[in-house]
C-alpha cells in the first residue's frame, strides 16, 4: 500500500454503528467505508464553509425561523452549484485512488448520498450557525 493512500485510510475515524453486509449494495457499502468517515472528519471544515456561505450571502439565514433555516440549508447544498461543488472537492480529495476509481462507476447516485449525508449534518449542526455576537454572550 503506497503512503498515500495508508495515511489517508489511518485518518479516516471508526463509525461503530457502520454495519457492513452481503446483501447491501455496492453504494450503500461505499457510503459506509468511505464517505461517511471522510464527512465525519472533514465535518468541521463543511461547518465552517457553510458559516462562510451565510455570511456571503447577506446574512439572511439569521432571519429565518428553524423550519426555514432548514430548508435554506438543503436547498444551499442541493442547488448552489458553487457550494456543491466546493464541498464534494473537499470530499473527494480525501479518496484514494481506489476509491477514486469506484466513485468515477457511478458518480451520479455516490454525488446524492455524499450530499445528503453533508446536508443533514449540517442541519444536525444547526446550532452552530447563530449569530456570532450571540454565541459570544452563552
Amino acid at each position: 500500500m503506497d503512503s498515500r493512500q495508508s495515511h489517508l485510510k489511518s485518518i479516516r475515524p471508526e463509525i461503530l454503528s457502520t454495519t457492513i453486509n452481503d446483501s447491501m449494495s455496492a453504494d450503500e457499502r461505499f457510503q459506509n467505508l468511505v464517505l461517511r468517515p471522510i464527512i465525519k472528519f472533514q465535518n468541521d471544515l463543511l461547518v465552517a464553509v457553510f458559516k462562510n456561505y451565510i455570511q456571503k450571502h447577506k446574512l439572511v439565514f439569521y432571519d429565518l425561523s428553524i423550519e426555514k433555516r432548514i430548508d435554506y440549508i438543503e436547498n444551499a447544498v442541493q442547488k448552489d452549484m458553487k457550494l456543491r461543488n466546493s464541498m464534494k472537492g473537499m470530499i473527494i480529495g480525501l479518496f484514494t485512488v481506489e476509491d477514486y476509481e469506484i466513485y468515477i462507476q457511478n458518480s451520479s447516485a455516490l454525488n446524492k448520498r455524499m450530499m445528503n449525508i453533508v446536508k443533514q449534518r449540517l442541519i444536525s449542526h444547526i446550532q452552530m450557525f447563530e449569530r456570532p455576537e450571540l454565541l459570544a454572550v452563552v
